[in-house]
């Protein structure tokens, strides 16, 4: 299966996506936070620096449940479009 590139605009929302959950991150270390919520600290790393702009539903549900996030504010900072 061959995947179609992404758009500037969807680099440019990982890259939102990846900053919100640094700054969520504080203090606590990537593996810390990558293990309570089931993912692997490569994981969370690629999410983070926007080298994996678009990370499954489940993986982002699960950080941002570890980090206190609300999935609405999530997509409402790094939705393309104001919703």
């Amino acid at each position: 299966m061959v995947r179609t590139p992404l758009t500037p605009e969807e680099r440019e929302r990982g890259e939102r996506l990846g900053l919100l959950l640094r700054e969520a991150r504080g203090d606590r270390s990537m593996a810390e936070v990558a293990a309570r919520a089931g993912v692997s600290a490569e994981t969370l790393r690629k999410i983070e620096t926007g080298r994996a702009p678009t990370p499954a539903f489940f993986t982002v549900a699960a950080l941002a449940g570890v980090l206190g996030l609300s999935m609405d504010d999530l997509v409402a900072r790094c939705a393309l479009v104001p919703v």
